[in-house]
């Protein structure tokens, strides 16, 4: 028995010596507790408009039709919640506005990072706006709380998003000010949209609040704002002042596109709808959009959207596949977060509804132009003089909107949510709709969030008609 006490004893004291210093002893010593701003800077820039890039391809550039996909293709009939090579932007957005929030938070705590401050509230709106635009009600004011040990965050309504608590448009203003007002020396590291000047984030800055200010005009106008940030003139002009960084030929940092097998990337063909604006207006992008067909190497020849597969046989090599520009040579293409092509639309809209006083047409027109210029296509001289693309020939917002629609194509999503609240460029019902052909208006919440974020979900699908598709987010009234 005495034995056996003692063996007890030493089992307990060798035991005692294997978990004195444990945490020491099991924590590596190289392995990172914390990441400087300039890293989370610039891995949130490329992370997030890697991934949109390419979800705007699969998924975004389905819904606003400029591609069809022949197969794997329930997304493209319009089953939002079967998402397949794309589809589910939730995750990676939230993550990006989650690491965005570390750099604000830094900024804010210390004087070391303060320079940081201005770009992480832009940046910060910019991500905002999009996961309201695509899915409605969202978390935002108690999004990304996990470490305050608030998990499951309530969503809020869309409306008080673009103008309650700490609305977006006020995250930009407040970020102006931390530009105006910064007086340090530290440099704004990371950056890989502008090199660390602080008046192109400040000009960014002002080029998004007259895309919100657009983007709700129907429901909240704020013309006199619009007219003094447009008088003020410290916005996107030029192409190179925009917030977009290029793609490379090669990996890492190609377009994810280039990387696929040949046979999924040649599930994406040129859709029917597109097709047919790009032929009214003789427009020479086609050939940077699309190639000509396998079959027939004359002529691009686009699908209407939708089909079902298991009842139509199609033959791919009939019709256009994505460009080159979207594969072989992913160099010449930039993630576009915004440019001064869409803020020149958005201020030709504005002054043809009368929202400032400027010229639409020169507006559009050099829209137009800079947009030519970011897809590397010559524009024929003649282009705005003669046929459907002269201003005034036809519906003038109508042309604004889908020149800024073909512009966008890199990002399809764009496309989609400027369709649902202007109505143009006019989509089509689709093949084989699987949503009694309507055009979804909303992308519903992910499966995700009824697990993880039950009673929030609750609430938020039962203000969207059930997670539906085809409830409206506040600012679509057409």
């Amino acid at each position: 028995m005495t034995n056996r006490i003692y063996i007890l004893i030493i089992i307990v004291l060798g035991l005692g010596s294997c978990t004195k210093d444990f945490t020491e002893l099991n924590t590596n010593p190289n392995a990172p507790v914390d990441v400087q701003p300039e890293f989370l800077l610039r891995h949130v820039i490329f992370d997030y408009g890697e991934q949109m890039s390419y979800e705007g391809f699969v998924a975004g550039s389905l819904l606003g039709q400029y591609f069809t996909a022949v197969d794997f293709n329930l997304f493209d009939r319009h089953d939002l919640s079967s998402p397949q090579f794309g589809g589910n932007p939730w995750d990676f957005m939230f993550t990006n506005l989650r690491d965005n929030q570390i750099i604000l938070d830094k900024a804010q705590e210390s004087e070391t990072f303060r320079v940081y401050e201005g770009p992480a509230l832009i940046l910060k709106a910019f991500i905002v706006s999009n996961i309201t635009d695509i899915y409605g009600n969202a978390p935002y004011l108690e999004a990304v709380s996990g470490r305050d040990g608030l998990i499951a965050p309530r969503y809020d309504d869309q409306e008080d998003i673009y103008t309650g608590e700490s609305n977006i448009l006020g995250l930009l203003e407040q970020a102006i000010t931390s530009i105006d007002t910064y007086t340090g020396n530290a440099t704004l590291d990371g950056d890989i949209f502008f090199d660390g000047d602080l008046s192109a984030w400040r000009r960014f800055a002002n080029s998004l609040r007259i895309k919100f200010i657009m983007r709700m005009s129907d429901v909240n106008l704020q013309a006199s704002t619009l007219q003094a940030i447009f008088d003020e003139g410290d916005y996107f002009t030029d192409l190179e002042m925009s917030a977009k960084f290029d793609f490379t030929n090669d990996q890492p940092n190609n377009f994810r596109m280039a990387n696929l097998r040949i046979g999924d990337f040649s599930l994406f063909i040129m859709s029917e709808t597109i097709q047919e604006i790009l032929e009214n207006y003789d427009d020479p992008r086609i050939a940077t959009f699309f190639r000509p067909s396998a079959n027939n190497d004359t002529v691009f020849a686009g699908l209407l959207n939708g089909p079902d597969a298991s009842q139509t046989s199609i033959t791919v090599g009939d019709f256009s596949f994505a460009g080159r520009i979207f594969r072989e040579e992913t160099g010449r293409l930039d993630a576009n977060f915004l440019t001064s092509f869409e803020t020149l639309f958005f201020l030709a809209e504005a002054a043809q509804k009368g929202f400032i006083n400027a010229d639409a047409q020169a507006l559009y027109e050099e829209g137009v132009r800079q947009a030519f210029e970011f897809w590397g296509t010559p524009m024929p001289a003649d282009y705005l003089q003669t046929g459907s693309a002269a201003f005034g020939q036809g519906d003038p917002l109508q042309q604004i909107i889908t020149q800024k629609w073909l512009a966008n194509l890199v990002n399809g999503y764009e496309g989609w949510i400027e369709y649902r609240r202007t109505g143009f460029p006019e989509l089509k019902t689709i093949s084989a709709s699987l949503n009694n052909n309507l055009i979804p208006v909303r992308m519903p919440y992910p499966q995700s969030e009824e697990a993880l974020n039950g009673i929030n979900f609750e609430d938020a699908a039962a203000r969207s008609g059930n997670n539906s598709i085809n409830a409206k987010v506040w600012w679509d009234v057409d």
